[in-house]
């Protein structure tokens, strides 16, 4: 049974990573405050950025407090036998374990949170195949963004030698 949820964990954290950082990309497209592009290339070419800084910490640190929001929700549930109060008490944990970085933790933790509830009540099977195929969400994510920042290089530097 804990495999099964370690596995789903996994899962919403490759899931919720990449939806992070393209939200993250769009709703702060220039961090440091400087506009040289566009917004919308702006926002397609910091996805990466984001991707490479948030997503170990989605996997790690919202893997294992999620692990823990739920068993002790489950817990309690059980103590009091009304399943909305896990719902209650594992979204109540996400939150409080999101409070680290203002407001960009309690986003993700959110976001997570959904994802992984929407994972359970799909009730599917889910298994480490399944999980390592995951992997390829925030790998291609970040291949294209990567991938926006060289073709527009090529393009600039194609441009300027004529």
């Amino acid at each position: 049974m804990f495999e099964k949820m370690f596995v789903r964990k996994i899962i919403a954290a490759t899931i919720s990573g990449a939806v992070f950082a393209i939200l993250l990309g769009f709703v702060s497209p220039n961090p440091f405050g400087e506009q040289v592009h566009p917004y919308f290339y702006s926002a397609l070419t910091i996805i990466n950025v984001y991707l490479i800084y948030s997503f170990p910490v989605i996997l790690f640190y919202g893997v294992l407090t999620s692990i823990v929001s739920d068993k002790i929700a489950e817990f309690i549930a059980k103590k009091s036998s009304h399943k909305i109060k896990e719902i209650v008490v594992s979204g109540i944990l996400h939150i409080v374990f999101g409070l680290v970085l203002l407001p960009f933790s309690l986003a993700a933790a959110l976001l997570f949170f959904v994802t992984d509830r929407i994972l359970l009540k799909q009730k599917k099977n889910f298994h480490w195949l399944l999980a390592v195929k995951s992997f390829a969400i925030p790998a291609v994510l970040w291949i294209i963004s990567i991938g926006i920042v060289w073709i527009n290089d090529f393009i600039s530097n194609f441009r300027g030698s004529f």
